[in-house]
């Protein structure tokens, strides 16, 4: 008998081989070479649009062929055609693990307003969490951007976060609607990242040096506003405590200096944020 999380992906191959599971996982792959594209350029402030792909190395244009998703990875052996040089591993994971998690996100929410805003989600972390293991840069257009988008689809599709509903009961704003939602989204949002910028500025006062990027603070933001106050704080926790244990286990395996060395904590937060959309049992109502 094969257990109810791995018959999953086989129920949903039942209803069809274009289902809206299935359908996600393509799109994914496609969304996934993009990503690549944003990877790569967006901590070197190059345009996204232009040019067009092309090898870093000898700068040769990609052609259509060699820029399918996983398959042109494979068939070139993981080398450009023309100089032959290799080709960064990250490039088909980021395209398979993007349409890994499009496919359970649609899988465990159908094709529904909340899908789409966890699979916009996950593409964002997926994007900050390799920028900040590559170039320890989480890009504003990420962090920003996707918070002002996160509080775009809270006003339809919102997070059953309690707790921030509760306080804003506590100060007026009791009725349903998407003003509440709006309002519940922010409050999610920036009340984390206030305490985290916070406790990121007492440790400088104290220790005279930045023990926290800016960058970090607004991807708290971006956490809370996608995932509402609750699920977002046990985002940080995770995260935290992932940073805690790895960064703290690299750093004396290989002998970094635990004082200069720059911990990529965001790319420990989008770990931990992946993590709560992929395998939550219940990701509304903590």
């Amino acid at each position: 008998m094969i257990p109810a999380f791995f018959a999953a992906p086989f129920g949903a191959f039942s209803t069809g081989l274009f289902s809206d599971a299935w359908f996600a996982l393509l799109f994914g792959w496609l969304t996934g070479s993009f990503l690549n594209v944003c990877i790569y350029r967006w901590p070197r402030d190059l345009s996204v649009v232009r040019p067009r792909s092309h090898c870093p190395g000898c700068e040769a244009m990609i052609a259509w062929y060699d820029n399918v998703p996983l398959l042109s990875f494979a068939i070139l052996g993981g080398r450009c055609r023309h100089c032959h040089e290799r080709i960064s591993a990250r490039y088909p994971v980021v395209e398979a693990l993007t349409g890994a998690l499009f496919f359970l996100i649609v899988y465990r929410y159908n094709l529904s307003p909340l899908a789409i805003k966890m699979c916009v989600f996950s593409a964002m972390l997926v994007v900050l969490f390799f920028t900040d293991l590559e170039e320890r840069i989480l890009p504003d257009e990420i962090t920003l951007w996707g918070t002002v988008i996160g509080l775009v689809f809270a006003t339809f599709a919102p997070t059953e976060d309690v707790t921030s509903h509760l306080l804003l009961w506590f100060a007026g704003l009791g009725a349903k609607g998407w003003i509440t939602n709006l309002a519940a989204a922010a409050l999610a949002a920036f009340l984390p990242a206030g305490m985290l910028w916070f406790a990121g500025w007492m440790y400088q006062k104290i220790r005279h040096r930045e023990g926290l990027g800016f960058g970090d603070v607004k991807m708290v933001a971006l956490l809370g506003c996608f995932l509402g106050l609750e699920a977002g704080l046990f985002t940080l926790v995770v995260g935290s405590f992932f940073g805690a244990i790895l960064g703290l286990a690299y750093i004396k395996l290989a002998h970094k200096d635990a004082a200069t060395y720059e911990l990529p904590f965001g790319t420990f937060l989008a770990a931990a944020g992946l993590i709560v959309v992929a395998f939550s049992p219940k990701l509304l109502g903590w």
